[in-house]
């Protein structure tokens, strides 16, 4: 039996999860599978229900909930080796009293959540530095809490965007065109651009290959950073930002297009098993 909780992925049997806990039906379901189809809002609860009592899952999360948030992706990255900007994780504000960043400006503050761009601060001298600081202080006073400070790349108002679905990957540069703006965030006003520096794209897709190999990621979103200044030197160094289990579709053709990927994707999945839904 294929066990699907993903809401539109049909499977032998279907169970919609979203919005509780899993519970004991849900446990002898899914000890009866030979494979469970996950979707990408499972609760930690779930996941560690189905990887521990099924041999075959869809998509592989352990780095998402071993590794979780910001500052947990960056002790990912820092133990796979990966190339990024310097960083420096932050437990509470009293942790950055404690050490504080004494690097150049300026600097990128990050709070541990969010999305959007909505969190991130872009800090140019230290008085902006107490500014943001304190709006982590309020952010921890209503449970929050947690940040990364991390040295500022000029990377010409763009980051790339790798998207993995399965096998597949997509790759597109999102380009900020205000100058003055800070972010590159479809959200805040970014544009997509497919076809710019593909040596580049394939040197970001060929770093998240290698990263999803030692992971096991199977479905997510990459943030890379490219130095303006390394590449006028001639050096082709991808710098990883972060992974976002939920991103958006626009990039990859919207949701219908994302959810057809998505599907062929689990039956070659399933396939590889020598199973069939």
């Amino acid at each position: 039996m294929i066990l699907s909780f993903h809401p539109i992925i049909e499977a032998h049997r279907n169970i919609v999860c979203a919005g509780r806990e899993p519970n004991d039906e849900d446990l002898a379901a899914i000890r009866k599978a030979r494979a469970v189809i996950l979707p990408q809002g499972c609760y930690a609860s779930l996941y560690r229900m189905a990887r521990d009592n099924c041999r075959h899952i869809f998509p592989n999360m352990d780095a998402r909930f071993d590794y979780p948030c910001k500052c947990g992706q960056a002790r990912l990255f820092e133990r796979l080796n990966a190339p990024r900007p310097l960083t420096r994780c932050y437990e509470s504000v009293a942790a950055y009293h404690r050490s504080p960043w004494e690097k150049p400006f300026p600097a990128v503050v990050k709070l541990d959540w969010g999305g959007e761009g909505d969190t991130v601060f872009k800090v140019r001298r230290s008085a902006e530095m107490i500014e943001a600081i304190e709006a982590a202080r309020r952010f921890e006073s209503s449970g929050q809490q947690g940040f990364l400070v991390q040295q500022f790349v000029d990377s010409g108002n763009r980051s790339l965007r790798v998207v993995v679905v399965g096998s597949q990957l997509q790759s597109y540069w999102r380009v900020q065109p205000v100058g003055s703006r800070f972010g590159t965030a479809l959200a805040k006003g970014a544009q997509i651009e497919y076809h710019a520096d593909p040596v580049l794209q394939r040197a970001a897709r060929a770093e998240v290959r290698r990263i999803c190999r030692q992971t096991g990621i199977q479905l997510a979103g990459f943030d890379f950073l490219f130095d303006t200044h390394a590449l006028d030197r001639g050096h082709v160094q991808p710098l990883v930002l972060e992974i976002n289990y939920f991103f958006g579709r626009s990039g990859i053709g919207g949701s219908e297009t994302f959810y057809r990927l998505l599907e062929q994707e689990v039956d070659r999945w399933l396939a590889r098993l020598e199973l069939k839904r």
